[in-house]
């Protein structure tokens, strides 16, 4: 059965279905995914049927599947390390109620693209859902690449050739965690162009959000403002659009054209399990690198947000 589309917006965002995602696809199926990952920059599967191991090995079509840090001493809820949990449970599925955890997945509601505070950047993104609250908790996802269109021609040309400085701790201190700038300076900040060429479709977008802390070159103050000013822009109604979850239902998203961010819920009180696999930038087809940034990343978490910890501790 021949892959089906319904566009959302206009140039962003689909609805697909006429694909079994829990086989495995033929390099043609494949193409049929990527063609509207290019075209649509998120595409939505309601109701895939998916368990953890379909989840996983679906997500290898698209290249190297990042892995959660490592500790010898944390308790794993998920099965596979490719897994990142993006849930509000404790190792044991309870909602968590540690302040570190709580706080960092503040976060998450912030604008943000998967990843940017890494070097190696993450291109696709797969949430599958596996229990969600009955009220709140969707996701929101901007368009970055007819924003940065829509952009006046003086706007972009002070773009032109601008890197960011990305970090996942400034972000959290943006959520309201107290970690002071010298600390995130302390840390490995990643560079990355404000304005690149999306690989899939030719059209330049913006790559600029919640971890981007700073302009190379620019006036803190300067640049800060710029950045927020950015986000601003993407995130205009024309621009955005939002997903109600279901149990079972999957979101692909390609950082590298789009930002998103969680919505609000009862997140004391309600369960959401939430199960991402991320897609390594130019590792298409399926590389075998195994190299682990993430467990370095980690392993020198700020106090106020180590997760980490949280988890080890089973909390």
């Amino acid at each position: 059965m021949p892959l089906t589309v319904e566009p959302i917006l206009p140039r962003f965002g689909a609805e697909c279905s006429g694909l079994d995602l829990t086989k495995p696809l033929s390099p043609e199926e494949v193409k049929q995914v990527t063609d509207a990952m290019d075209t649509w920059g998120i595409t939505v599967w309601r109701n895939t049927g998916m368990n953890d191991e379909q989840h996983v090995e679906f997500s290898r079509n698209f290249g190297y599947l990042e892995r959660v840090p490592q500790r010898e001493d944390m308790k794993m809820r998920l099965p596979f390390r490719e897994l990142f949990d993006a849930s509000n449970l404790n190792a044991d599925g309870e909602i968590t109620q540690d302040p570190a955890a709580i706080q960092y997945r503040k976060g998450d509601r912030l604008w943000h693209t998967d990843s940017a505070f890494m070097e190696k950047r993450t291109s696709y993104s797969l949430l599958l859902a596996h229990e969600v609250p009955d009220e709140g908790g969707e996701t929101w996802f901007a368009d970055t690449r007819s924003a940065y269109e829509d952009l006046p021609q003086e706007t972009k040309d002070l773009l032109e050739g601008k890197v960011g400085l990305n970090s996942l701790w400034w972000s959290r201190k943006m959520a309201g965690a107290d970690i002071a700038d010298e600390e995130i300076e302390a840390r490995p900040r990643a560079r990355h162009p404000l304005v690149h060429i999306h690989r899939g479709s030719g059209r330049k977008a913006l790559f600029i959000a919640a971890h981007t802390m700073d302009i190379e070159g620019m006036d803190k103050a300067e640049g800060r403002k710029l950045i927020r000013d950015l986000i601003e822009h993407c995130t205009q109604p024309q621009y955005i659009f939002s997903v109600k979850w279901h149990a079972g239902d999957m979101v692909i998203w390609d950082n590298l054209c789009s930002m998103h961010r969680g919505g609000e819920y009862d997140y004391a009180n309600k369960k959401r399990d939430m199960r991402r696999t991320t897609v390594r930038e130019g590792t298409e087809p399926r590389a075998m690198d195994l190299d682990d940034p993430f467990t370095e990343l980690f392993a020198s978490s700020p106090k106020v947000v180590d997760i980490q910890n949280a988890r080890a501790s089973g909390r």
